[in-house]
């Protein structure tokens, strides 16, 4: 956050997704037992790939993010990939793994809006390489706690410099009524360096002046794939 300052299945559909939407794939067995989608359900999500700032600009092939969308009835899924040169974390956070101002460290982002109507309103997903993380309801500027009962975890691979998070987040907490025909708005984001100038990561976007992810009118959109039983 920055301050307010399968393929295969893929060519069964026809075509590629639009560059300002990302596709959330059906995720058709249960998650396993620690509450993840497995690796090789994982692989049948197209990814999204990004490693230009928050401009558009200056891109950086080893700065690369990757991120594969998965849901179900109950969870929205997320999955990183992210290759780094140098991991800059905080050492310490709430006992649960929470911790504020977490942007100030490396991180990955998502910022969803279940509701385009109300374009004030959305969540922010956060979490860090060392599994640290935050969630945040932002409306019109303030931030409070969603209390969303997200669930993540990290992995960091340090001879292929490249960390992995994983993040799962209750569908409930930010839509009371889900409707998988329903179109949402998002961005994805990346943060790393320990000082300025820090790599501002954008899929969308922003294209504001200084670093600024808090642009929901440069959200792309996100569609939910429907299972292969409700064609």
């Amino acid at each position: 956050m920055l301050m307010f300052t399968p393929l295969f299945l893929f060519s069964l559909l026809g075509s590629s997704p639009s560059p300002d939407t990302a596709t959330a794939f059906h995720l058709s067995l249960p998650p396993a037992s620690d509450g993840f989608p497995s690796a090789a359900a994982w692989q049948t999500a197209e990814p999204v790939v990004f490693n230009s700032d928050w401009q558009g600009k200056n891109a950086d092939s080893e700065l690369e993010t990757q991120v594969r969308v998965l849901w179900n009835s109950d969870t929205l899924f997320l999955h990183y990939r992210s290759r780094y040169r140098v991991l800059t974390v905080f050492p310490d956070a709430d006992p649960s793994g929470r911790r504020n101002h977490l942007w100030d460290r490396d991180v990955v982002e998502v910022f969803l809006q279940p509701d385009p109507t109300y374009p004030g309103h959305y969540f922010e997903f956060e979490v860090s390489p060392n599994g640290y993380w935050i969630d945040l309801d932002i409306e019109h500027g303030d931030r409070s706690d969603p209390n969303s009962g997200m669930k993540c975890r990290t992995h960091i691979d340090a001879k292929q410099k490249v960390w992995t998070a994983e993040i799962a987040i209750p569908l409930r907490s930010m839509a009371q009524h889900f409707d998988p025909s329903a179109v949402w708005r998002l961005n994805f984001f990346r943060v790393e360096g320990p000082t300025e100038p820090r790599f501002y990561s954008s899929w969308r976007p922003t294209n504001t002046p200084q670093p600024n992810f808090h642009v929901p009118t440069a959200f792309g959109k996100l569609r939910f794939l429907p299972s292969a039983d409700s064609k």
